[in-house]
Formats: structure tokens, C-alpha cells, sequence
């Protein structure tokens, strides 16, 4: 949907503002309120120019007609019956305002008005696409009116009657309806069409009445291709009820075709003249004199015909203001052709056969525009003069002015016409410095980090090694002999297997097991928590730690090995002389053989050294054959592996290694 109120304030010529304007502002000050409404609001919903305006009101129009006339409105012609005034205001921008109003016809032709709102007044209109409004009141201003749908319609490019009978009621739309066609290009909808058909069968035309005549007569000299128009009104046999003396071959073709080049040139340059008096000049350029007044007494309304006889008197004053002295120069000469009324301008270019005034018209149109060419644009922008400050267009039509007389030849006269319009330069804008340190210094603090870093990380290993002291290295207690008590050995059950092991297959390779685990499960728990240290001071560092921990861990695993054969002599075990012999078979134990009571656990308080049973139990003697198997296989039924005690163990030793 388009948005109405920027398209009133950007579609709409100066000239036609400045009259909706108006008569807005005279309609509110007699409480009625006011509406766009026809042919431009289609026009502006279709994108095409806007040739003429028709406001309705709410009340009586012709009560506005002195305030018009004040304001500097021509009243061109008035309707009473159905409360009409044809206006013109200045710009000759042609302006119908009526009151709303639904027309009942008893006859055809014959219309009988009823005042109403502007809803059913649209509801009345010929077309869908003329039935649409656009409310000008303070509130709702911009706000489009569509009862009858007529922007689809437009969309479509279709010419749907509003109502059904609208042929047969007024046979005015058969004729509008050719018109548009050729106007805009659009096709009657299947079912007027079937309704057109039918209305010119049955020759409704004869009903026409004169105020439509006089209306669609002077509709073709405003249409932009007139000759257009009328070849297609009379193929449908209309220009015969219109006026039959009147046909295309009355036409001067040519220079009907040399006053739309010509039109065009003008608007180029800022001229935008009312074709519409012009053209019926030469529309009718072949018709008899006598014709030609029968003609104009038919058309509606007369002020239009006033308009037209006025074309030749009116251009004749124009060339006498024009050749004269005050306006001698190229500036006062093209003031002359901005501000005259434009329609003056086209036929006085067009029909004048002096040679001053030809001159002065090629200085218009073909020389003085180079001029805009010389504007210095660049110096502008260098002086901080755009296009966005007050004043900024009347300064370069001053420059434009002053080129065209032949002044401002240099950069200096230039520079200084243009430096009273320089705002001042704006204040430099305010830039904080920030001072950059030396790559020297930058090293200097990374290795103060390091130095810090690697304090901490002594400070921490001493807090560690205080909170290990007090921990307990050992596995589970064990309490060995019968019902009467037995000695409490530490980590006996779970050290009793290494004790063999150690001794058949070598103290250092199980102690280079037991290293290399350890050393990887304290590396997994170390890459969690120390920060990686950086350059070859913290790769030295990292190794010493590494060294120390693989030396603590192998002390602390020969004082494991240590106990452990204190225990084995304790139990009295015997080591086998033979290591061959621990490949035989074990011996298979009878049930009598085990003890009747199974050694209960007892957690060893951390801290404190282990308890010692009363009266120790007697062990039984072991097999001569394979003692180390018969004795591992009750006690592997107890073993489990320690987590964490070994790691903890290595650890407080690495760090007390460190410490001496």
C-alpha cells in the first residue's frame, strides 16, 4: 500500500500544493471537512503525472466560493444543481470542488442528487478506480478511502462500473470509458464490457446530457495525446454525438507534434506550461471560424474557453516584457522566463516569428545551461558549503546568475563570493596518546613473572610437604594368629606377593616397574595442576622436579623392599634356594590345611605406629616343596592394589630429597 501523505508531499507539483493547501485551510475554517478524491487519486496510486485535482466536502461547496475568490482562485464555472465550482489557481492548476452527494436517475441522463457522506459518495462514482479517496483532515490525514476496491483494479489495469446500471443511468461512462482506455491503457472488465456492448445497442447515447458534452469535449484537449483520443471516439462513433463538425482530419498534425518537442525542451529547464488551450489551438487548427465558435460554445466550463482565446494576447505581452531593456541581461532575461506563466512561455516560443525573441529563446534553452556546468562544486565542498545547509540552492542560482552575465572569471573572484557563505571549521578533534613500552622492557617483566612463578612454586612444594608428613604410606592392617590375638603388620597383605616376586625375578626390575608407573600416573596428576613453564630456565626446572621425584621413588621402594623381608621373616618363610623351583606346580592344599578362623582387617589410625597383639600365633609349617607358592596362593585372595598411598609416598620423598 503506497504511503499517501509522502506521495502528496512529493508527487504533486508546487502549484497544485500550494491550491490543495488552500482550499484545505478554507474548507477547515468553515467546519467541513475535505477529501482527494477520482482522477488523482489514481493517478497517484498508478505512478502516472497528475493533470487536474477534485476535492469533495462535507456541506455545501458553493458556500466557499467568495473565500476562493479572496484567496486568488479563479472561479471558472459552477454546477448549482449538483453544488460544483470549476476553479483555476495560479500555475493554471485546474481544481473541481463539489459536495458529497448520491445522484438517483428517474430518466437517463437525468440525475437527481441526494447529499450524503463521502462513503456513499464514492459508492455513486463512474469506476472503481475513480471511487477512491484520500482524507485531507487534521487526525486522518493521508488516509485512504477504498470502498469499491478499485487499487486492485488498478493493479489489474481493469475499468469495473462501480454500479451495474451505470451505463444505462449515464451514457457520459461510455465515452470516459473509451477515453481511458486510450489515456491509461486499461481494459473494461468482462462484465462491463457485456454491459458497454449492451448500452450502445440499445443507443443510450442519445440521452447524453449537454453539461457531460461540454465536459468530455474539453477532457480531450487536456489528454497528452489528443489526436489519439479523438481517432478512438470516433471509431465508437462518440465524436458524432459530441461534435459531429469535429473529427481528427481538422488536426494539424505536424505542429501538434512540434509543440509536444518543444514542451519538453521547456520542462527540461524547469518550465512546466499547461498543454491543454495549446492543443485545442491546433486540434482545431482545419475547422471553420463559424464551427469553431459553435465549438466553444459547448464547452464546459468557460472559463476554459477564456483561457484559450487568451493564448495569443497572452504571449504578445510576454515578448514586449521580454525585449525590454530592464531585461536586457542573460540573469534578468532568465528570471523573466522562470517566473512568467508558463502557458505564455510554450506559445510565444512556439508561434513567435522575431528574431530577438528567437534569440533570447536559444539563449534559454541551448546556451545559458552550460553555464551549470562552471558551478565550482568542489571549491564548495572545500569550503564546507553542502547541500544540507539553509540557503544552499539560492546560493547556486546566485553563482549560476552571476556566470551567465559574465562574471566570475577567476578563483579568486569565485573564493571570494563564496567565503561570507564558509561556516567555520569544526574544533580538530581531541587524540589521547598512549605511550608504547620498549621491546627491552617487555622481556625484562616477562622474566620477573618467571621469577615470581617459580617462588611460588617452592612455597607451594614446602606447604605440600608439611600436609604429607602427617599421612599414612601404608595399606591395610592385617592381624595375623588365631582367636588369642597375632601381630598387626602394615600393608602385609598387600605387600606379602612382592616379597617373592622381588626375589625371583630382581629387586630393580620390579623397582623400574614400579618407578615408571608411578613416575606416569604423578605426570597425568601434574599436568592439571602446574602452569607450563616457558623458556630454557623453566625446561631445566621441569627436569631437576622429574629427576628428583624418579630418585625419591626408587629410596622409598628399597625401604618397602626392606620391610618387606622383615615381614617374610616374621612369618617364617623360606626363600628358595633354587628360582627354577618356583616354576613347578603348585601344591594343592586340603581343607585341613586352612586356618579355621580368617585374619580380621583393622584400619590402621593414621599417624600412629601400628599395635602388636598380645601372644602371637604360631604359623604352620609350610611345604618343603614350592614354600613361595603354597604361601602366595591364601594371601592372593586378600591382595588389592593401593591407589594412591605409593604415589603420595613418592612424592613426600621427592620432596624431602629436594628439601636436603
Amino acid at each position: 500500500m503506497p504511503d499517501y501523505i509522502y506521495l502528496l508531499e512529493n508527487r504533486l507539483a508546487a502549484a497544485q500544493q500550494n491550491a490543495l493547501r488552500t482550499v484545505r485551510d478554507l474548507a477547515r475554517d468553515a467546519q467541513m471537512t475535505v477529501f482527494l478524491v477520482g482522477d488523482a487519486v489514481r493517478d497517484l496510486t498508478s505512478g502516472t503525472s497528475v493533470r487536474g485535482l477534485e476535492l469533495v466536502v462535507h456541506g455545501n461547496a458553493l458556500a466557499l466560493k467568495s473565500a476562493i475568490t479572496k484567496a486568488g482562485g479563479q472561479i471558472w464555472g459552477e454546477d448549482a444543481e449538483s453544488r460544483t465550482l470549476f476553479l483555476c489557481f495560479p500555475g493554471n492548476v485546474r481544481l473541481d470542488l463539489t459536495s458529497a452527494s448520491r445522484a438517483d436517475y428517474p430518466k437517463p441522463g437525468k440525475p437527481v442528487y441526494h447529499w450524503t457522506s463521502i462513503q456513499e459518495h464514492l459508492r455513486n462514482r463512474d469506476f472503481t478506480v475513480n471511487a477512491m479517496a484520500i482524507s485531507l483532515n487534521e487526525g486522518s490525514y493521508g488516509l485512504l478511502m477504498d470502498p469499491a476496491n478499485g487499487v486492485a483494479d488498478i493493479e489489474a489495469r481493469l475499468l469495473r462500473l462501480v454500479t451495474n446500471y451505470g451505463f444505462l443511468n449515464n451514457p457520459a461512462l461510455m465515452i470516459r470509458a473509451t477515453r481511458l482506455k486510450v489515456r491509461l491503457g486499461f481494459e473494461l472488465e468482462e462484465r462491463t464490457q457485456l454491459r458497454y456492448e449492451n448500452a450502445k445497442n440499445e443507443e443510450v447515447i442519445e440521452y447524453l446530457s449537454d453539461l457531460e458534452r461540454g465536459h468530455e469535449l474539453v477532457q480531450i484537449g487536456y489528454e497528452e495525446d489528443p489526436l489519439k483520443v479523438m481517432q478512438a471516439l470516433e471509431a465508437e462513433g462518440w465524436m458524432q454525438k459530441l461534435f459531429a463538425l469535429w473529427t481528427s482530419a481538422k488536426a494539424d498534425v505536424d505542429k501538434l507534434k512540434a509543440l509536444h518537442d518543444f514542451s519538453v525542451e521547456l520542462q527540461v529547464q524547469g518550465v512546466h506550461p499547461d498543454m491543454s488551450a495549446a492543443q485545442m489551438q491546433l486540434l482545431t487548427a482545419k475547422l471553420a471560424a463559424k464551427d469553431l465558435a459553435e465549438l466553444k460554445k459547448k464547452l464546459l466550463p468557460h472559463g476554459f474557453v477564456e483561457h484559450w482565446n487568451a493564448l495569443d494576447s497572452d504571449a504578445a505581452a510576454f515578448a514586449k516584457v521580454l525585449l525590454a531593456k530592464d531585461n536586457a541581461a542573460p540573469s534578468a532575461a532568465y528570471k523573466l522566463f522562470m517566473s512568467y506563466p508558463a502557458e505564455a512561455v510554450l506559445w510565444l516560443g512556439f508561434t513567435s516569428k522575431q528574431a530577438a525573441v528567437k534569440e533570447k529563446y536559444e539563449n534559454f534553452l541551448k546556451e545559458w545551461p552550460q553555464a551549470r556546468q562552471r558551478v565550482p562544486y568542489a571549491l564548495m565542498v572545500e569550503m564546507r558549503i553542502t547541500p544540507d545547509l539553509p540557503g544552499h540552492e539560492d546560493l547556486v542560482k546566485t553563482i549560476f546568475l552571476q556566470l551567465i552575465d559574465g562574471g566570475l572569471t577567476t578563483p579568486e573572484e569565485m573564493r571570494a563570493l563564496l567565503e561570507p557563505y564558509s561556516p567555520p571549521a569544526p574544533p580538530p578533534p581531541v587524540t589521547i596518546k598512549r605511550t608504547r613500552g620498549k621491546r627491552g622492557d617487555a622481556k625484562k617483566i616477562q622474566l620477573d613473572e618467571d621469577e615470581e612463578s617459580e617462588s611460588g612454586d617452592e612455597d607451594e612444594d614446602e606447604d605440600g610437604d608439611e600436609d604429607l608428613d602427617g599421612l599414612d604410606l601404608g595399606g591395610d592392617d592385617i592381624e595375623l594368629g588365631g582367636d588369642e590375638g597375632g601381630t598387626v603388620v602394615p600393608g602385609a597383605e598387600d605387600e606379602e606377593d612382592d616379597v617373592f616376586a622381588r626375589d625371583s625375578v630382581g629387586a630393580g626390575a620390579l623397582e623400574s616397574d614400579s618407578d615408571e608407573d608411578d613416575l606416569d600416573e604423578d605426570d597425568d596428576g601434574e599436568s592439571d595442576d602446574e602452569p607450563p613453564t616457558r623458556g630454557r630456565k623453566g625446561a631445566a626446572k621441569k627436569a631437576a622436579k622429574v629427576t628428583a621425584r624418579s630418585e625419591s621413588r626408587r629410596d622409598g621402594s628399597t625401604a618397602m623392599g626392606a620391610g618387606l623381608k622383615a615381614l617374610a621373616m616374621k612369618l617364617d618363610l623360606e626363600e628358595p634356594s633354587n628360582p627354577a623351583d618356583l616354576d613347578e606346580a603348585d601344591p594343592v592344599l586340603e581343607a585341613d590345611d586352612e586356618p579355621e578362623d580368617k585374619p580380621a582387617r583393622k584400619s590402621a589410625v593414621k599417624g600412629k605406629p601400628a599395635k602388636t597383639a598380645a601372644k602371637p600365633a604360631p604359623a604352620k609349617p609350610a611345604p618343603a616343596k614350592a614354600p613361595v607358592k603354597a604361601a602366595a596362593k591364601p594371601a592372593a585372595k586378600h591382595v588389592k592394589a593401593p591407589a594412591k598411598a605409593p604415589a603420595k609416598a613418592t612424592k613426600s620423598a621427592a620432596k624431602s630429597a629436594k628439601k636436603r
